[in-house]
């Protein structure tokens, strides 16, 4: 006698075999052995016979519709005086094979490298970007170009114009480019894909300044990061207007907005330095006045600092977009 049986006859067949996971027709059957095993299912009537299974599976192979849907080669057969099955039989034909899959040609996407870049002095990566701001009535916009250098942070080019345009931004970074000196392989100019970024009067011009140009991964907004917190700085600001009267408004205020921003505002990702302090070499010069304010309050009141001398911070030495994760052990080298 089986568990289910045995058990069955103290909470009954039904909750035994739902406790055992048995089929109650296998209790029912071992029960009374003269039924015999279950009877094979019959062939309905309307079912397809082996020669018209075959000839369906044909014509869903064939050149002509191998990659359309079955719903499609239904409609066109149907056009053409000829009824196989119904597009319910295709399907279930094709998952019967295997084939359930996508039939239709699709595009696919390239696939697109991460972007690893790494700056350890100002001037060596920039990244830049177009934000736009409200005109005076709806759907009116001005754009906001911006250069900024990731290592410094500093914005070291900017524009507000009344359209979005490649040979703007060629001027802007062909301006920026001269007014730092740049030389030939010393820059890299870090972008998402926009229109503009991608146009071919900007790529031909960072090709003749011999500046390395790098996108972002598509709908990958983390790959260019500091554009993106320099704008939300600049928006969260709470002097930031809802609407600019004029291009002439949007223009005085970005000027004394990226003013602030270089000179005054205390950035949280470089010691709380201001951009122009680090983009100008002034680094050094103020950690160490911090660093002697920090002296004399260790020595008037050492207590307070539970008997450790404090530390001025100091800005990271190296800046990454995307910073390289380690390999695992036994890991194989990806070919580029």
């Amino acid at each position: 006698m089986s568990a289910a049986e045995t058990l069955g006859h103290s909470v009954g067949v039904l909750r035994a075999c739902e406790s055992l996971s048995v089929s109650r027709a296998s209790v029912y059957r071992r029960r009374c052995p003269q039924l015999g095993p279950p009877k094979p299912r019959p062939r309905p009537p309307m079912a397809l016979t082996p020669h018209e299974r075959n000839e369906v599976m044909a014509v869903l192979h064939s050149e002509r519709f191998i990659d359309q849907a079955p719903r499609a080669v239904y409609a066109t057969l149907l056009e053409e005086d000829r009824y196989l099955a119904s597009p319910r039989t295709f399907y279930r034909l094709l998952a019967q094979a295997g084939e359930s899959s996508e039939r239709r040609a699709q595009r696919r996407h390239p696939s697109y490298l991460r972007p690893e870049l790494l700056a350890t002095a100002p001037n060596q990566l920039w990244s830049w970007d177009i934000t736009k701001l409200k005109g005076p009535v709806k759907w009116s916009y001005y754009y906001l170009y911006v250069i900024l250098d990731v290592y410094s942070r500093c914005v070291v080019g900017w524009m507000v114009a009344d359209r979005e345009s490649s040979q703007l931004a060629k001027r802007l970074i062909e301006h920026s480019y001269d007014k730092h000196s740049i030389n030939r392989g010393q820059l890299i100019l870090h972008a998402d894909r926009g229109s503009s970024m991608k146009s071919k009067p900007v790529a031909l011009l960072l090709s003749d300044l011999g500046v390395t140009k790098t996108h972002s991964r598509p709908y990958v907004s983390d790959d260019n990061p500091y554009s993106e917190s320099q704008f939300k700085t600049m928006k969260y600001r709470p002097d930031f207007p809802g609407r600019f009267g004029c291009i002439e408004d949007a223009r005085a205020h970005c000027q004394g907005f990226f003013h602030w921003y270089n000179h005054e505002h205390r950035h949280s990702g470089i010691a709380l330095l201001t951009p122009a302090d680090v983009h100008t070499g002034r680094t050094e010069e103020r950690v160490q006045i911090r660093q002697g304010t920090l002296d004399s309050a260790f020595k008037a009141h050492p207590n307070r600092f539970k008997g450790r001398a404090p530390v001025a911070q100091r800005p990271p030495k190296k800046v990454w977009i995307n910073k390289p994760t380690p390999a695992e052990p036994g890991d194989t080298p990806a070919v580029v």
